[in-house]
């Protein structure tokens, strides 16, 4: 894959994000290609990305996602990206990156790296406290 292959492809991510449309999500995927996630409790195949963004803009309508960086090599793109969700008052943000391997284009392979501690303290109704306290 050529720079401007995988700018082109992290190009139509961005936009599938900011347009929420299961089709253009769709449209990045293989069918059989696997999304590994921290935040799914299964594998979800690449002909399922579409109902999986049906599900997402049913369950967390708030929820917005944010280009930080990327860089590619080869067959694979690794995009950094930064979400949020809530209201304005108490909105809640985490970052992530999500590691691409494509062939022709398509997404056979994401693996999502984040760490979801703080949305399951949230969840639980805790606040999470650092491990580690370095002096001042």
């Amino acid at each position: 894959m050529t720079e401007s292959e995988a700018a082109a492809f992290v190009k139509r991510f961005e936009a599938a994000w900011a347009g929420r449309q299961s089709r253009m999500f769709l449209d990045l995927w293989h069918p059989d290609g696997q999304l590994h996630s921290p935040f799914h409790d299964r594998v979800i195949l690449g002909r399922e990305i579409g109902a999986l963004n049906e599900f997402l803009g049913l369950a967390v309508p708030n929820l917005a996602w944010r280009l930080v960086g990327w860089t590619w090599r080869e067959d694979t793109v690794v995009v950094e990206w930064e979400s949020s969700n809530g209201d304005s008052e108490r909105p809640i943000t985490w970052r992530g990156v999500d590691k691409f391997t494509l062939r022709e284009g398509k997404i056979v392979e994401e693996v999502v790296y984040a760490d979801t501690a703080v949305l399951h303290g949230l969840r639980a109704g805790s606040r999470l406290e650092p491990l580690l306290r370095f002096p001042r």
